[in-house]
């Protein structure tokens, strides 16, 4: 339930705000990869600074900054890459819903028959989940005939509020393990 409050809430995100490679002119790709580059020299300062850059450790206000302007710069990124792959790559809100479906399906089964860094996989979940939440965004309130089920944003926005109030409340939360196999702690 994590995953998809997670999910709802990237959606929000793209449902009321315009991407960066929209804003600044530069087009998906232009967009994608500078976003992409900024989000991983993030993660690499983050963890040459602290030497963690797992979730579990952000406990100062120096860490607390790394992991904002992280979660700040994949929602971007996801933002687009999710309008890249839509319509720069061909693959249409549908076809793109399962590219990222799928490649967090390989990230889960990757942390439960793998030995790869959970925080590794972390980030990466972290990361698609914002591109998936963008072309689901993107799927509610697109016209219909640009493949969308033209939804305003406001139907849409309520309609995730919704979701996320109910992934909150409805189904029981428990802490996480702690394990020690990350190789990148």
């Amino acid at each position: 339930m994590y995953w998809t409050t997670i999910i709802a809430t990237t959606t929000i995100g793209t449902t009321l705000a315009d991407s960066a490679d929209r804003s600044l002119g530069i087009g998906y790709a232009g967009g994608t990869t500078i976003l992409f580059t900024l989000l991983m020299a993030s993660l690499i300062l983050w963890y040459r600074a602290l030497g963690s850059v797992a979730v579990d450790t952000v406990s100062s206000p120096k860490s607390e900054m790394f992991y904002w302007i992280t979660i700040m710069l994949s929602q971007t990124l996801g933002t687009a890459l999710g309008d890249w792959a839509a319509d720069t790559a061909g693959l249409g809100y549908g076809g793109s819903v399962v590219l990222f479906g799928a490649m967090l399906a390989v990230i889960a089964m990757a942390y439960y028959r793998t030995r790869i860094s959970h925080t590794v996989l972390f980030w990466a979940a972290f990361i698609l989940t914002r591109p998936l939440g963008a072309v689901v965004g993107d799927f509610l309130d697109k016209p219909i005939d640009e493949g969308g089920l033209a939804l305003s944003r406001y139907s849409a926005s309520a309609t995730l509020v919704a979701l996320i109030v109910i992934c909150i409340f409805a189904f029981s939360h428990k802490p996480a393990k702690k394990t020690h196999r990350a190789l990148i702690s």
